[in-house]
């Protein structure tokens, strides 16, 4: 293999996004050979690199990159570690051989539904980078009436504490009485949005799922805390609509827990 900026190569071997490890090359927790790093270290086959106290010899030989699809319960969180014990996404994911499962994107404790994950850092970082702009689409249920003009509103401009936001598209899901379901869409995730966004025009959210991350939606027979692994060709597809080539053989899965890709209609 030719030489690669550490960062890129730690990211191609699943342990974290590069935006991540650049972090950490700057706290001075990644060395190479012993030295510490500077953005811009480069490295090359059989280099020893450290990582935050981790040993990983540097190859050309890397597991293929692969994608999960999970349904989340209400109840687990998306950190691999909690002070106060709650139960981890990371628990129930299958084992990988090598490199780490990286989430692309996350959801609040509250929060259930669609979450992918990788083992291929700068994928995850390029799915959740605001400048491709990827669609997520949640259905909420929302306690009381909610005006048209308050819908009109949040798919115009909302004041929220970190900035203006605002949903793309705001779907009747139907229910009777005080709660009431909508479909909503938006193309960024910023930390708990979409409740924050609901909360600003005083409604309040009961139940929240997400069901759509892009192209790819959450299986209606997929059980909660159970993941299902995606096609390699549409792991190639969303890499691709990234602008990213990730041009490896194809790896094995098993056909019965791959999720079938379908485009979804507009």
């Amino acid at each position: 293999m030719s030489e690669e900026r550490v960062q890129k190569a730690l990211a191609r071997l699943g342990f974290g996004s590069r935006r991540e490890i650049e972090r950490w090359i700057e706290q001075g927790n990644v060395k190479v050979n012993g030295e510490k790093v500077s953005l811009g270290t480069k490295v090359s086959e059989g280099d020893r690199v450290q990582l935050n106290n981790r040993s990983v010899i540097i190859s050309a030989n890397y597991e293929k990159t692969r994608v999960i699809l999970y349904n989340k319960p209400e109840g687990e969180i998306c950190s691999r570690k909690d002070p106060e014990g709650r139960q981890s996404v990371f628990k129930n994911l299958p084992k990988i051989q090598s490199g780490r499962w990286v989430n692309i994107g996350r959801l609040d404790i509250n929060t259930s539904g669609l979450l992918l994950f990788t083992n291929h850092g700068e994928l995850a970082n390029r799915m959740m980078h605001p400048s491709y702009e990827i669609e997520r689409e949640y259905a909420v249920r929302v306690n009381g009436h909610v005006s048209d003009n308050v819908l009109e509103q949040l798919q115009k401009n909302v004041m929220l504490e970190d900035g203006p936001a605002h949903f793309d598209r705001i779907e009747d899901g139907g229910g009777q009485g005080k709660n009431h379901w909508y479909h909503v869409v938006l193309s960024e995730g910023r930390n708990r949005e979409v409740r924050r966004l609901w909360e600003a025009v005083n409604c309040q959210v009961s139940r929240l799922i997400r069901i759509r991350y892009g192209d790819l939606t959450l299986p209606r027979n997929l059980r909660q805390r159970h993941a299902v692994e995606l096609e390699p060709d549409v792991v190639k597809k969303l890499a691709a609509d990234v602008s990213l080539d990730i041009d490896d053989p194809t790896p094995k899965v098993d056909k019965k827990k791959i999720y079938k890709y379908n485009k979804v209609r507009r």
